[in-house]
């Protein structure tokens, strides 16, 4: 169930059974008594409970957590939704029931509902349909409802997917209970979406300190008049006989009575304990900090299984003809292994390989991730006559765990939440979204900063959601140059996630497997490239892929430590191209050292490799991105151990020119400057 703050109380405490007295002890502002929580405000908590029916069944219910922008938990609790699904109910998606709880002004408004609601029937997102309840209480936050929208009904996106719409008043508690349990057949019959219209009002404004009458000074002077709907059921029960004047006294004064005891009891407590959601899922799973995030992890995989993979990725069926550039790809992945040079494409497609036959799921969604936004992955290939799908991966031999790939709508908003609540709900999936291109995730800026980056900290949430983001400046113009690094980077704090550029098909192996390895969660981010899909120079070794580690930082071997007096430090594709104008110039007195993981930073291995140059003392941090863009600003926080100078374009408002001889003049201007310390900018 995913609802906004509004009436969340009311649901913890009496459908979710949560203890008031926790709930009191939340609201006396106590300390926590986790040291790396800092929690949120009560009505954004989360909440997983085992309810027993009238029957003597038992339910598993969860309230997923969720900050103030209203509709974000909707695309959350779908992805949570088919993760269960997925992971229990594979063959009966209606074990598993999605309810979203919205407000009027919300769903009329917010857009990340149409794009849950365009997922409700494709493959990779459906959930066997969604009860929709709308709190229509006519006040979207204070204003009227006729600013608030322009069509008939806050309940009209439902026609999207032609979905049955109930209005029901809800002063009438029998017709609501009616409406429900009809809402409930529907979706258990035709596994569809169906949404409840609920007409009530609000008693107060915004909060309970609002002034409601400054907005609709009309409507109010009636709601003040209006009996509530507790009492219009109880004169109801009462004229027909079924309950005494006295029954509904003993009912509050029994509640109130219980709740006066639960105070009581909480101010006897010293700190207010949070209980994880979906503790059950994530049992075995502890929480880290940024220290032991650093620690090395074993993810070596043995050769004889690479081999094995690496026959089945490789190999189309003979009965099936497939378009000629495919089956290059595709048998060409076999020479690259045979011949030790092993390209981007294929060193991922072996880390989802040998993680399935270790028991973990891979879950792959975006836009065109099937074959990959530049060609290079090609985990679906299709049949030349008929685009029947074959997905190689899941003939992997001895395979013990799910791969599924899909490509997804055109979202990243509601596609990214969606992902997100996917990885919430499985901690042993590899749940991967990737960006077309990286700064297409400005559009799940939301999820980012909300969710992602700072869940487990708010409500005591591990997740392990990838975001690959495709990052390179190639002189294509400002759109899909930059992935916004710095954004990420300014996210970053403690232990709450991993941030890496890598540059060797080998620690993209070994960061992947790194993801699953560890017994606790973080999210990844991965600056991945484009440009090196196909860069000759961007090649590693099966050995390297099997003895092999994920490396955080990586040393320059290739020049004489003693003669260095240049020391340049980067990350990503940039440093292919100072390698290049290196040999260029025949400078042997600059070493060029690669900082693969950004966060957390690995200080001590870096100050490890700086004391391998006894003789320089020209340091600099190199960068492709403009000066108020990517890692510059991260690293003058974190890079403070030594004095350095920087090497990047100056500060420009857009990341890069739409003129491709432009963009590549100042490109060279940037790696001018790591030779030539008297350039400034």
């Amino acid at each position: 169930m995913g609802m906004a703050h509004r009436g969340r109380l009311n649901v913890l405490a009496n459908i979710f059974g949560k203890s008031t007295q926790d709930i009191f002890g939340e609201f006396d502002g106590k300390d926590y008594d986790q040291e790396y929580f800092d929690g949120d405000v009560k009505y954004h908590l989360g909440l997983t409970a085992d309810r027993k029916t009238r029957s003597g069944k038992s339910i598993n219910i969860n309230l997923a957590p969720n900050p103030s922008h209203l509709e974000t938990v909707g695309a959350v609790i779908e992805g949570i939704t088919r993760a269960k699904q997925d992971k229990y109910y594979a063959d009966d998606f209606s074990k598993v029931l999605p309810i979203a709880v919205h407000g009027d002004a919300a769903i009329a408004g917010q857009g990340i509902l149409y794009e849950i609601i365009q997922m409700a029937r494709l493959d990779g997102y459906k959930t066997g349909g969604t009860i929709h309840i709308v709190i229509n209480n006519q006040v979207g936050f204070t204003t009227n409802y006729l600013d608030a929208r322009s069509s008939t009904y806050c309940t009209d996106v439902a026609k999207v997917t032609l979905s049955p719409v109930l209005h029901v008043n809800a002063d009438d508690a029998e017709a609501v209970v009616h409406a429900v349990s009809f809402a409930l057949d529907y979706r258990m019959q035709f596994g569809r979406d169906v949404f409840i219209d609920l007409l009530g009002y609000r008693k107060y404004g915004h909060n309970e300190g609002d002034e409601p009458r400054f907005t609709r000074p009309v409507l109010y002077k009636i709601i003040a008049k209006h009996k509530n709907p507790r009492d219009i059921y109880a004169e109801k029960l009462l004229s027909d006989g079924v309950i005494d004047a006295s029954y509904v006294n003993g009912l509050e004064k029994q509640y109130k009575s219980k709740l006066e005891e639960n105070l009581e009891a909480s101010r006897k407590k010293d700190l207010t304990i949070i209980t994880p959601f979906m503790k059950n899922e994530w049992e075995g799973f502890v929480q880290v900090t940024d220290t032991q995030m650093l620690q090395k992890v074993d993810t070596t995989f043995s050769k004889e299984g690479l081999d094995s993979i690496i026959n089945t990725i490789s190999t189309l069926p003979e009965d099936k003809k497939f378009i000629n550039k495919i089956t290059k790809i595709v048998t060409d992945r076999k020479v690259g292994y045979d011949n030790n040079t092993l390209d981007w494409g294929t060193a991922e497609a072996l880390a989802y390989g040998s993680l399935l036959t270790e028991g973990f799921d891979v879950r792959i969604s975006g836009q065109d991730v099937e074959r990959g936004t530049f060609s290079h992955r090609h985990a679906v290939v299709k049949v030349e006559d008929s685009e029947e799908e074959v997905i190689l991966l899941n003939g992997i031999e001895n395979k013990k765990g799910k791969f599924g790939v899909f490509n997804s709508l055109l979202s990243e908003y509601g596609v990214l939440g969606f992902d997100y609540g996917y990885a919430l709900a499985n901690p042993k999936a590899l749940t991967i979204w990737e960006a077309q291109f990286g700064d297409f995730s400005n559009g799940a800026q939301i999820m980012i900063d909300q969710y992602i980056s700072c869940g487990e900290d708010k409500w005591n949430n591990q997740n392990g959601i990838v975001m690959l983001l495709p990052h390179g400046y190639e002189g294509q113009g400002a759109e899909h140059s930059s992935a916004r690094m710095e954004r990420y980077l300014q996210l970053c704090a403690r232990h709450n996630m991993y941030v890496a550029d890598c540059t060797t098909p080998a620690n993209f192996f070994h960061l992947l497997r790194r993801q699953m390895k560890t017994n606790f969660r973080k999210p990844l981010v991965v600056f991945s490239p484009k440009s090196l899909l196909r860069d000759p120079r961007c090649v590693s070794t099966v050995e390297e892929l099997a003895t092999g580690s994920f490396q955080e930082t990586i040393d320059d071997n290739t020049v004489d430590k003693k003669k260095v007096k240049t020391l340049v430090f980067c990350t990503g594709k940039f440093y292919y191209d100072i390698v290049a104008e290196r040999e260029n110039n025949g400078r042997n007195d600059v070493a060029v050292v690669r900082i693969e993981q950004l966060f957390p930073f690995p200080a001590e291995q870096i100050k490890e490799i700086i004391a391998k140059y006894p003789n320089a003392d020209d340091y600099v941090w190199a960068q492709e991105e403009p000066k108020n863009m990517g890692a510059y600003s991260f690293m003058l926080m974190n890079f403070d151990f030594i004095k350095w100078r920087l090497a990047s374009l100056k500060a420009y408002s857009a990341p890069a020119s739409g003129s491709y001889t432009r963009a590549k003049r100042r490109h060279a201007d940037a790696i001018r400057m790591v030779f030539d310390k008297n350039l400034f900018r």
